[in-house]
């Protein structure tokens, strides 16, 4: 998979709008909307386009004698005509702005639920402040065109050829020279718009290359500031700044080179029709009204095309970031639903079988993680994983959530092969402690009911007594309505690890997958945590990767793992008498290859995990 940069060079060159045909379907269901809205644009011009003829018809018959005495009927006239105008066009206004706005929290709310589904090959190439900039600044592009630009553009679109009919009424000899002036309007706006949209791409990359940078950096500040990388972090981010920057002057100087021509060829073509036009006035050949007629006329075909001119480059732009939103939208997970999901038995057990399984992670297909792994787990069994780094322990986690399918070989749960389930299904059987507790910018009682939704706060604080988090959640300023902090700062790691086992107790799954992250924990907080843990795992499958000689103990069988194969499987002391592997491990750990049996070790079995 091509990484977001590779994507950015790859991409071809736009040249036409038909990007924009992918916002079609989100103006469909509002389609009742934009029909009011261009009835109420309809009659804005159609109104604005008789004002010139009102005008003409006040200055030629109320100011001549015979009118005189009824020109504050002309004016008041004229004045209602006005207000039914703005009266419309703030109609028009309002309601194509709602179209705008509604579609592209529709689109942002598409591309979220999108790229939440996004298996984790996906991520590997793709940083997360990425999928920010097209989630955030370039639907913001296409709201700006959506929305109100877009009544601007609808507006230009009826006004132009309106106002140019009107003033052949006029006078067609003049408006026969304006048309002249057509094609010099269009051209820049034609040739210089196609730079203009590759610049706003690139532009809108650099954007998303800052906010890439800035997601990543400050995700890890601790870590930043930890190591003083302040100044060097600051240093790419701020080239990051000054080549955006750079990028948006480049299109921004193109533009206005675009704007400068086009005015020049409107305004200098209606200045010169004006001085025609006077000329004839001066002549006897037009009356005051209809050079009052025909120059509002001409400053509406000139507004008009200056204003088309103007969008065409937003217009552009928006035609980018599409481009760049369907990209993230045709990202397909190679992870899917079955058509015909196979459910899993009502009663969930938790058997788990590896027969024959065969995997290697796309970033490295050369290199089996997982090689003939076979493994029968009895419903109810704890299985401990052990093994250097590497030998593929986390894998087996991947394959069983399904975030990944083995290229040979299968993976039973309750006797269904879980490429035929519903991934979303065959996670609601499981629950996860991953050794990194992900904790929510929420509260203490919305980060336990991430585990179940539907939970109710007597569940959940049932759940938390539980995970013996009930007693430090209560000593917190709002108690379960704490907000805990992004990433959970405001707590403890062992307190956080509390949370997270609260968290899968509430989901009560059959099976348990538990990524021990106890070696990192003082002696106290490992009690508790161990103790929360021991109840999580009663009555259920659990499989652990182990890292503590308690947990190791506990397990009914463990597993020993060497370079993605089973090379024994037994008890700690069998194990310790004739597995070389393991004997070595235990004999890092402890110094002496001899069996222990009870907890009195106390220490980390470090190198099993």
């Amino acid at each position: 998979m091509a990484t977001p940069a590779e994507q950015a060079r790859n991409r071809p060159k736009g040249k036409s709008l038909r990007p924009l045909l992918e916002l079609v379907p989100y103006l469909k269901p509002y389609r009742g909307t934009l029909l009011l809205a261009i009835l109420a644009l309809l009659s804005a011009s159609g109104l604005m386009l008789s004002l010139p003829m009102a005008g003409k018809y006040v200055i030629d018959h109320g100011f001549a004698a015979e009118g005189r005495g009824n020109i504050d009927v002309y004016f008041t006239g004229f004045a209602l005509l006005v207000v039914a105008f703005c009266a419309c066009a703030a109609l028009r206004y309002y309601l194509l702005a709602w179209v705008g706005e509604r579609v592209v929290a529709d689109i942002r709310d598409r591309i979220y639920a999108h790229v939440i589904r996004l298996d984790p090959p996906f991520f590997e190439v793709t940083r997360t402040g990425e999928v920010l900039s097209r989630l955030t600044a370039d639907t913001t592009l296409i709201q700006s065109i959506a929305g109100v630009n877009f009544s601007m553009v609808l507006r230009s679109l009826v006004q132009l050829p309106g106002a140019l009919v009107l003033l052949a009424l006029t006078n067609i000899h003049l408006m026969g020279i304006i048309v002249l002036f057509i094609p010099a309007v269009m051209a820049p706006v034609i040739l210089i718009g196609r730079k203009v949209r590759s610049l706003s791409r690139a532009s809108q990359d650099r954007i998303a290359d800052t906010s890439a940078l800035a997601s990543e950096s400050l995700n890890a500040v601790q870590i930043v500031q930890a190591f003083t990388a302040e100044p060097e972090l600051s240093g790419r981010f701020r080239d990051a700044v000054e080549a955006s920057f750079t990028t948006a002057i480049t299109r921004t100087r193109v533009r206005a080179f675009m704007t400068f021509i086009t005015f020049v060829a409107v305004f200098g073509g209606i200045t010169f029709v004006v001085w025609l036009g006077a000329r004839a006035v001066l002549a006897g050949e037009m009356s005051y009204g209809e050079l009052t007629q025909f120059l509002l006329y001409a400053m509406f075909t000139a507004t008009s095309a200056g204003t088309l001119t103007e969008m065409w480059g937003e217009v552009q732009r928006a035609a980018g970031a599409t481009e760049r939103m369907v990209e993230l939208l045709e990202a397909r997970p190679a992870v899917r639903r079955p058509q015909q999901p196979q459910p899993l038995p009502a009663s969930g057990r938790g058997h788990i079988r590896f027969e024959g399984v065969g995997f290697s992670y796309p970033s490295r297909p050369g290199r089996r993680a997982l090689d003939g792994f076979d493994l029968d787990i009895r419903p109810g069994e704890c299985i401990a994983f052990v093994g250097p780094s590497g030998a593929g322990k986390s894998t087996t986690f991947q394959l069983l959530l399904r975030f990944y399918d083995p290229q040979a070989g299968r993976i039973l749960v309750d006797g269904v092969d879980i490429t035929r389930v519903d991934p979303a299904e065959l996670r609601t059987r499981i629950g996860l402690v991953p050794q990194e507790t992900v904790i929510f910018g929420d509260s203490a009682r919305g980060n336990i009911r991430f585990g179940r939704p539907a939970a109710s706060d007597a569940d959940i604080e049932a759940a938390a007594t539980a995970a013996v988090a009930d007693d430090f959640i209560r000593e917190l300023p709002q108690g379960y309505d704490t907000f805990l902090g992004e990433r959970g700062t405001r707590l403890s790691g062992g307190q956080r690890q509390r949370i997270a086992i609260a968290r899968a107790i509430l989901r009560n799954p059959p099976i348990l997958l538990l990524d021990e992250a106890t070696s990192a924990l003082d002696a106290e907080n490992e009690r508790l945590v161990q103790e929360a843990l021991d109840r999580l795992m009663q009555n259920r499958t659990t499989i652990i990767i182990a890292h503590r000689l308690a947990t190791v103990l506990k397990a009914d069988r463990i597993v020993v793992m060497d370079q993605g194969c089973i090379v024994d499987i037994g008890t700690h002391e069998e194990l310790v008498a004739r597995e070389p592997l393991y004997a070595h491990l235990a004999e890092l750990q402890f110094g002496a290859a001899e069996p222990i049996g009870d907890e009195g070790g106390g220490a980390a079995l470090a190198g099993l995990g």
